[in-house]
């Protein structure tokens, strides 16, 4: 199993990761670590690779706690608070957090989860003394709507700090290189962001996420990106543009009060600094 993360960070009682789609129990097409309950795979596996991702990582303890949403593409952003916690962590559980596609928190010991197959993944985080973190599902709707930088200043207000004192950490992705879309949408990312422009051959979908963040007040140097294009590397990561029925990969973020333990961690991590 193979995650992306900033040890560094995780010193300082943040956790963030990135999975690959290796190291899991599910069949094809959902092969290996898929961690989506609703793409038709086994509810079983599903449950087997989030505990397998969480034990990776060292927060196994925290399983019962994880929160995940059911994504709609949409520009929700949600505060995960106690009475949250636990929703969705199971694939036969109780019900993911409806209708969201961002999920932050000031909570320790609350992993929150997300999915991804193509789309942007972006972990928001405050840093100590204001902890909290933010995971981000943006397509092509929610990076045109602005879902990233309505995020950010979200977890600004919530934390209580600068928004230019947020880290960003953008995972994953389908690159330029393979994301044609129609001149409908291209001509509204063109209206809406300097940074697309004339655009030649695909989309960027990660440079309409900076362009939202650095807007809601992030610095260019908080920002790092992981620079992977989840279609060019399918034996690393789910694409739905590759195959439309397919898993999902997720980006995690939790504050870790005490339940972090480094040395328990059996995933190959492959720090994103």
């Amino acid at each position: 199993m193979c995650v992306w993360t900033d040890s560094k960070l995780a010193q300082s009682g943040v956790l963030v990761a990135f999975s690959e789609r290796l190291g899991g129990m599910s069949a094809a097409p959902c092969d290996s670590l898929n961690l989506a309950a609703h793409v038709g795979d086994d509810p079983g596996a599903v449950d087997v690779n989030r505990d397998k991702l969480l034990n990776a990582l060292g927060i196994g303890g925290l399983r019962r706690r994880l929160v995940t949403a059911q994504q709609v593409h949409g520009d929700r952003v949600c505060e995960v608070c106690e009475a949250d916690a636990g929703a969705g962590a199971y694939a036969s559980g109780t019900p993911p957090l409806a209708g969201v596609d961002a999920l932050m928190t000031r909570l320790p010991d609350t992993p929150l989860l997300l999915m991804y197959a193509d789309c942007v993944p972006v972990v928001l985080v405050a840093p100590p003394p204001a902890t909290a973190v933010c995971v981000v599902h943006a397509g092509w709707r929610g990076a045109l709507k602005g879902l990233p930088g309505r995020s950010a200043r979200a977890l600004a207000l919530m934390s209580g700090c600068a928004p230019a004192s947020l880290h960003a950490y953008i995972g994953a992705h389908i690159g330029q290189c393979c994301y044609q879309v129609g001149e409908d949408i291209l001509s509204q990312f063109r209206t809406t962001f300097d940074t697309i422009g004339a655009v030649v051959g695909g989309l960027d979908l990660a440079a309409a996420v900076r362009e939202s963040l650095v807007r809601a007040g992030l610095a260019e140097e908080g920002i790092v990106e992981l620079g992977v294009c989840t279609r060019d590397h399918t034996d690393r990561f789910f694409s739905y543009r590759a195959s439309a029925i397919t898993g999902r990969h997720g980006a995690l973020a939790v504050i870790t009060k005490g339940e972090y333990d480094e040395s328990a961690s059996s995933a190959e991590q492959r720090q994103s600094t």
